[in-house]
């Protein structure tokens, strides 16, 4: 591309850009995250959220007023209540659950294997030739590896779905891996390397079909795009709350568990928090009713502080909101790497209506690229092979920031080439 051809197309992106942010009806929110008055440019949203300005007055606050000022206290005047409130809130602002389905606590792996194995094991007592864990083998890590595990550990086995890189399950994929030995799908909403964003309601229905469980893994989706849990008919979902629910670095994970299941399932970490009376000490354990019998351990109240803040504000703004701009961010990004990025492909759907709320981008040289671009400010993050991910958080992200960032991946790109 000749540096004049490049020097006016990238006019016209900054001129676009600054049309979309004036008129973007979130602009301004984006000014109560903190760092987003800097230069930096933040394309790994999808990670881990940037925090909000209250957070850091809430977090003071909390440990001088609620941990320092009431101390044991707190356990009975708030914080025992507080993943089945706070749950409540985050089903409603962006599950599309009613409440008593949704609880906050322990990490996404453990909550994973807590439902995974609690759906196998049902599906497998009703009838003992249910027998198999339906993945793709492109899911995240975690979740190929709990299926892997629980399988061996229950004497089942794995049937895998072999689904694209640059996509993800579809509904033709699903069917042939289903039969009269499933006993649970395990899938993600949002597939965390391309973004692809799967028809949920419509691969639920197919495993209900085959007489099979589903678990939906909303990592990627949660506080990014809508979800219907209840009106999708789903049975049991999990999702972490550091990435577009601005949790924090490790903040707790949250399970869904519909009502129809609540009684019927048995969690398998049996610890006091999910017993009938918590401080009853009992001899033996009693499983309380309800979505409280799937917890374990003591909830972990600090890491639940930002979603305090966060959950109000996505209520307030609404998700369908959230999605419409993450529509825009990302069909953005990917008409400038088209535009600014030769020899770069997008590893995403190009479909708005099948893609998540990120964009990756494919070239051999991307692992360096971002190795450099982390150099200088701007935070996108690798994974193999060789796609660069720019996720893109509505709420804190701007179309000029997003223009500055590809113009960064381009220098980059040609910083590699050159041996510079």
């Amino acid at each position: 591309m000749s540096p004049d051809l490049l020097d006016a197309r990238l006019a016209d992106a900054r001129a676009e850009a600054s049309t979309l942010d004036a008129a973007d009806p979130l602009r301004a929110h984006r000014s109560l995250f903190v760092g987003s008055e800097t230069s930096l440019v933040y394309f790994d949203g999808n990670s881990l959220g940037r925090p909000l300005r209250a957070t850091a007055e809430s977090v003071g606050a909390f440990v001088r007023d609620e941990w320092g000022g009431r101390l044991i206290r707190g356990w009975d005047e708030r914080w025992m209540s507080q993943p089945f409130e706070l749950g409540d809130l985050l089903g409603r602002v962006a599950l599309g659950a009613a409440p008593a389905q949704t609880v906050i606590g322990d990490s996404t792996t453990v909550l994973l294997y807590k439902l995974l194995r609690a759906a196998f094991d049902h599906a497998h007592a009703v009838d003992p030739e249910r027998v198999e864990i339906v993945v793709d083998r492109d899911n995240f890590p975690t979740d190929r590896f709990l299926v892997e595990g629980v399988a061996a550990e229950r004497g089942g086995r794995v049937r895998w779905i072999e689904a694209p890189r640059d996509g993800g399950v579809t509904a033709d994929l699903l069917a042939s891996a289903l039969g009269p030995s499933t006993a649970v799908v395990l899938l993600s909403h949002v597939a965390y390397r391309s973004g692809h964003m799967a028809d949920a309601a419509a691969l639920t229905g197919l495993a209900h079909d085959a007489g099979a469980l589903i678990v939906w893994d909303l990592c990627h989706s949660a506080g990014s795009v809508p979800v219907q849990a209840d009106a999708w008919g789903f049975d049991l979902a999990v999702g972490c709350t550091y990435k577009y629910l601005g949790g924090g670095p490790g903040s707790p994970a949250f399970a869904y568990v519909a009502t129809r299941w609540q009684d019927v399932l048995t969690q398998p970490i049996q610890g006091w928090m999910g017993a009938a009376d918590v401080f009853a000490m009992g001899p033996e354990y009693e499983p309380a009713p309800g979505v409280r019998r799937f917890l374990s351990g003591t909830p972990p109240i600090t890491g639940m502080l930002a979603l305090r803040d966060t959950l109000p504000l996505l209520g307030e703004v609404g998700i369908d909101a959230v999605r419409a701009k993450s529509v825009a961010l990302t069909s953005f990004a990917v008409r400038l790497a088209d535009t600014l990025l030769p020899g770069v492909s997008v590893a995403s759907p190009r479909d708005a209506a099948a893609r998540g709320g990120h964009v990756t981008l494919t070239h051999p040289a991307m692992r360096e690229v971002t190795a450099r671009l982390w150099e200088q400010d701007v935070i996108p993050d690798y994974r193999d092979p060789g796609g660069l991910r720019m996720g893109l958080s509505p709420l804190s992200t701007s179309f000029a920031e997003v223009v500055e960032g590809v113009v960064a991946i381009a220098g980059a790109l040609e910083a590699v080439a050159l041996g510079r």
